[in-house]
């Protein structure tokens, strides 16, 4: 099952020639899960991987740099006479921000559904969940986190050939937990399948000063994407503004031992490499992506994380 994150817009409060404002794209077989819409974000999906059929939005807080862009694209929706259903998770609010949008918005030819989330409520999907969790900022504000399902360990199959198990359903039985008919009885399972092994986790923080719960919800990440809206020197301005500095960003992923860390939310006053290289000095996999880089996240024992730059990005977008 493929499983990657595709930067949209990397973006801190304003946007620059080189850096939209946020939003995520988390792409797992079929599913596209949008994570905030700031102002542009069709645009850059047009740009990138094409407006998509998108069936889940969730916004991490109401500050207007994260959700600007769902009013024109909802309605773009509609233009192409979309029919299936899309909904929208956020914090509690949620309901009375689409109230004030929904003249805006208008009608649409498809079924919207507004859904007001808890910190720690599981939506469950098939193979994984997503999760948000509460962080640190001037307004109620989540993290997301997606975490698949335990796989069944490895299949042996020449000790099932050996135990009198053919080649067939059985072995999908097996696989599934239930035991199967032998030569000398019936099979377990565990006689069969190595140790489970465990699935992938993707933690996308949002807007937050440096937080516990996000190094506990991220402990063992394939993946956290972390704001980091200033540099040390900056420290006192990011505790005024409840943001992170990329040095407490590295800090809490290297304490909850993730396996990359991606600083986003970039501020003007920086051309990103700053970030980085203050990060990697605590936390060496750090990445600071542009506007449609994207991570390939491999299942566990196929490796780490992959960064892959845009390759159609032109030369004047370059640093």
């Amino acid at each position: 099952m493929d499983l990657d994150v595709v930067f949209i817009g990397t973006a801190g409060s304003a946007p620059t020639a080189r850096r939209s404002l946020p939003a995520t794209l988390v792409r797992r077989g079929g599913d596209r899960l949008l994570f905030d819409c700031g102002e542009g974000t069709q645009r850059q999906l047009l740009r990138s991987i094409g407006l998509i059929e998108l069936e889940d939005v969730f916004i991490t807080h109401f500050h207007a740099d994260h959700w600007l862009g769902l009013p024109g694209m909802l309605k773009t929706f509609s233009l192409r006479g979309r029919e299936r259903d899309l909904t929208v998770y956020g914090p509690p609010g949620l309901s009375s921000l689409f109230e004030v949008m929904r003249p805006v918005i208008g009608r649409t030819t498809y079924p919207l559904h507004l859904v007001e989330l808890q910190p720690g409520e599981e939506l469950r999907r098939d193979g994984y969940l997503v999760a948000p969790f509460a962080v640190e900022h001037r307004v109620t504000a989540f993290g997301y986190a997606l975490v698949e399902e335990e796989r069944p360990g490895r299949f042996d199959e020449p000790r099932a050939r050996e135990l009198g198990i053919a080649p067939g359903p059985d072995y999908g039985r097996l696989q599934r937990g239930e035991p199967v008919p032998g030569a000398d009885g019936l099979v377990q399972p565990e006689q069969i399948l190595g140790p489970a092994r465990r699935g992938r986790k993707i933690v996308l923080a949002g807007d937050t000063a440096p937080s516990d719960m996000t190094r506990v919800v991220a402990h063992g990440a394939d993946l956290l994407v972390h704001e980091a809206t200033f540099i040390e020197a900056d420290a006192v301005r990011a505790a005024e503004t409840s943001h992170s500095t990329a040095l407490a960003a590295a800090q809490i992923a290297a304490d909850a031992q993730v396996g990359m860390l991606a600083l986003t939310h970039v501020s003007p006053r920086y051309s990103g490499g700053e970030l980085r290289d203050e990060a990697r000095a605590v936390f060496e996999n750090t990445i600071v992506p542009r506007d449609f880089d994207s991570v390939e996240v491999p299942l566990p024992e196929r490796g780490p994380p992959i960064h892959h730059r845009e390759a159609l990005r032109s030369e004047a977008q370059i640093q």
